[in-house]
């Protein structure tokens, strides 16, 4: 019992770090927030309450029912899975599950794009609009797509005209 309550304490501080290590505070609902990956921009719509709705590729929800199985984080082998097979899913995570310890940019795409941004409040309806299981394409609707619609109405990837 002793050992238990001692791993739960380890765990739980080490969430808590994790999640102190974004400041909250700089966040509105409504903003578009920017990770870097290896190769890709990865692109969220910040909802609120330590929540961010994402457009990730993903195998699980095409192969199970299971809610707690997919609401686990997304693993490299499923994501790759899911890119090949086309699928994907917008869900809700944390901004340190999202972020995955990297910098965020804030409405960075407001100085690229030319059309001017939604209100803040539109933006996180749209993207909670769109929760759920969608067909997956690296050039034609990618989490790039997904956020450029919820911010700016139109569904564009500046990332795979490159």
């Amino acid at each position: 019992m002793f050992l238990y309550q001692l791993l739960n304490f380890f765990f739980a501080a080490t969430k808590k770090e994790e999640d102190s290590m974004y400041d909250l505070s700089l966040y509105k609902r409504g903003d578009l927030l920017e990770v870097p990956r290896t190769l890709f921009t990865h692109f969220g719509i910040y909802l609120g309450d330590n929540r961010v709705a994402h457009l990730i590729p993903d195998i699980l929800p095409a192969i199970t029912k299971d809610k707690s199985a997919i609401a686990k984080m997304v693993t490299n082998n499923r994501l790759l899975m899911g890119v090949i097979a086309k699928v994907a899913s917008v869900r809700v995570d944390s901004v340190a599950d999202f972020a995955y310890g990297s910098d965020i940019l804030i409405n960075h795409m407001d100085k690229v794009c030319r059309q001017p941004p939604l209100d803040g409040e539109e933006v996180a309806r749209r993207a909670e609009k769109l929760l759920g299981s969608v067909t997956y394409s690296l050039l034609w609707y990618n989490c790039e797509h997904y956020v450029m619609y919820c911010r700016y109405g139109m569904a564009i990837s500046y990332q795979t005209y490159q």
